[in-house]
């Protein structure tokens, strides 16, 4: 049930009929809802076309729309725009049918996409930090809203899980390690030994050449390497599991960098002999500049896309490439994601150039995402001047929220206080981060993340528990709808139900654009809206079919909260 698409049709329609032309109608919300609630702009490309008046051409077209059901008004403005406003009528009518729809007023797509999305990928024997949080929760989002919309959808955890680090880590527990250690706190002890292992590689070139060899011999298959990296790997899996249990984010693959060793001589071979790579100072390297098929953005770039080193060690860049064969062949994806931040761009605009030269033609999309910074305007840091860990995060998440909820005097059972604070705490970080445009840095801001006012994620909990509590006081049961039809008497009514009939429209753009902020504004706008409907509009101090139309309202705005919620990977809560 998209309104945009049913009113766009309509307005198309009438542009057709008044123009004898198909033409989009290009229908967009009005910026001020006094000029009406949609706006036609179609007639003014069309003109340009036509070589006609744009004004006189939108009165005709506004001729064909006028007594059209779906309209109480219609008005032509500026240089040939159309003002529509949606009688009350129309509204009622869908939104009674939102009421009896389980799919909440969410369409599916016409074809349905297999769709790869590679998000997360935190590093083996590294704590995850707060620069994670962008990366995890615009991808768990992004894969459950275009899974709502019908597409068939693949998270896949790419672990940073090979490679030079590896060679590292042996020879630095093997001079610096400690066998207690590594199996009471596996990840602050390779830490530990990683930050020792790569000062004494810098200092020191005969352990550097020990490192390289046990990486060499990791490589190659020597059993007790690969033994160790396997205790490596375990280890810091169950630290992730637990990082994500609390988030409630989970993964259909856990494809790291390892799974594609054996395909990346392979990966060189067939760049050779497709003439994409050459030999360079002994490493192989694409050079853009030097290839007919480059993109022109890629053409006058001299610096190379190196896939293999001198050395005979292969590279990310080597990896991505045998990943998207990998997820053609094996996935049969037709869509290839990567939620990864911005300063990898460059690089993404590189591998998607040479997979279309090399003909794996998946549609591919870096999600690019903007930093995550501290009251400083840089990288958010502790004062030791260290990365924030996530759990850190997650856990003075929790603890103020907590400390909040005790302050305000909020009435919520006492053995409901903890798991409450634990659901407001953890969404109120992951709203904090969704609401943002991706493509923007943020601030890191406590109060405003845990606040029961504005755009925070606790308000919108508040905002649920707020409709569930109204039930309660009805001795009505949530779980099922209201036995009512919904009439749209009061401004604050219509304002309302017009909000929550564009779900729909939201959850499907948001989904294929990647942007789940919007998703974010519409929730938040519903929850305003309620609001102001709240204070003016007497729900259980009516009776009859005003109550029930009221009620219905409610149940509506308390689904619509949940299941959007929901798809941001956020919990509701009952209490508040």
């Amino acid at each position: 049930m998209r309104i945009d698409v049913e009113l766009s049709e309509i307005a198309g329609q009438a542009i057709q009929d008044a123009l004898g032309t198909a033409s989009p109608a290009i229908l967009r919300p009005t910026q001020d809802p006094k000029h009406g609630d949609f706006q036609v702009n179609g007639v003014l490309p069309l003109a340009k076309q036509m070589k006609g008046n744009p004004r006189e051409l939108a009165t005709k077209v506004a001729e064909k729309l006028t007594g059209h059901e779906a309209f109480a008004a219609v008005e032509v403005a500026g240089p040939g725009f159309i003002n529509l406003r949606v009688a009350p009528a129309w509204l009622e009518k869908r939104l009674d049918a939102l009421t009896k729809d389980a799919h909440v007023g969410i369409s599916k797509v016409e074809k349905s996409e297999r769709i790869v999305i590679d998000f997360s990928s935190p590093n083996i024997a590294k704590q995850m930090h707060v620069g994670h949080i962008r990366s995890t929760i615009l991808g768990d989002a992004i894969v459950r809203l275009l899974r709502t919309v019908g597409h068939e959808v693949i998270g896949d955890n790419h672990l940073g899980d090979w490679g030079t680090q590896f060679g590292l880590l042996i020879a630095g527990m093997r001079a610096f390690g400690s066998e207690e250690a590594l199996d009471s706190a596996p990840i602050d002890e390779l830490e530990r030994v990683y930050k020792l292992a790569t000062a004494k590689a810098k200092e020191e070139p005969a352990f550097a050449e020990e490192a390289r060899s046990e990486l060499a011999k990791l490589q190659s298959g020597d059993p007790a390497n690969v033994a160790a990296w396997e205790r490596f790997v375990k280890a810091t899996r169950v630290s992730l599991d637990k990082i994500y249990a609390r988030l409630g984010v989970t993964f259909d693959a856990w494809l790291g960098e390892s799974a594609y060793n054996d395909m990346l001589p392979g990966v060189v071979q067939t760049l050779k002999d497709k003439g994409l790579a050459r030999e360079s100072e002994g490493a192989m390297c694409v050079f853009f500049n030097e290839l007919a098929d480059s993109p022109k953005d890629l053409a006058t770039f001299k610096e190379p896309f190196i896939v293999q080193k001198r050395d005979g060690a292969f590279l990310y860049s080597t990896t991505d490439i045998a990943t998207a064969y990998y997820r053609r062949d094996h996935f049969k994806a037709d869509r290839s994601l990567y939620v990864v931040g911005t300063p990898q761009s460059h690089h993404f605009k590189q591998l998607f150039a040479i997979m279309k030269m090399l003909g794996v033609d998946l549609r591919y999309d870096h999600i690019a995402f903007g930093s995550i910074l501290g009251p400083d305007g840089k990288a958010l840091r502790t004062r030791e001047g260290k990365a924030v860990t996530l759990q850190s995060v997650l856990d003075e998440a929790e603890e103020r929220a907590l400390a909040r909820i005790r302050e305000d005097g909020l009435e919520i059972p006492e053995e409901e206080i903890a798991e409450t604070a634990r659901k407001v705490g953890i969404g109120a970080v992951k709203y904090g981060d969704l609401r943002q445009n991706r493509t923007t840095d943020y601030m890191f801001d406590w109060d405003k993340m845990i606040s029961f006012q504005g755009n925070a994620g606790p308000y919108l909990q508040y905002a649920y528990a707020r409709t569930r509590s109204l039930f309660r006081k009805a001795e009505l049961e949530f779980a099922s709808q209201p036995d009512g039809e919904v009439k749209l008497v009061a401004p604050e009514e219509r304002t309302l139900g017009l909000t929550l009939l564009r779900f729909g429209d939201i959850v499907f753009t948001a989904g294929e654009t990647y942007q789940p902020h919007l998703l974010c504004d519409h929730l938040y706008n519903v929850a305003r809206d309620f609001s102001t409907f709240w204070e003016a509009c007497p729900i259980l101090k009516v009776e009859g079919a005003e109550r029930l139309s009221r009620l219905t309202l409610t149940w509506l705005v308390g689904r619509q909260i949940a299941t959007g919620l929901g798809l941001l990977g956020i919990e509701v809560v009952e209490r508040m």
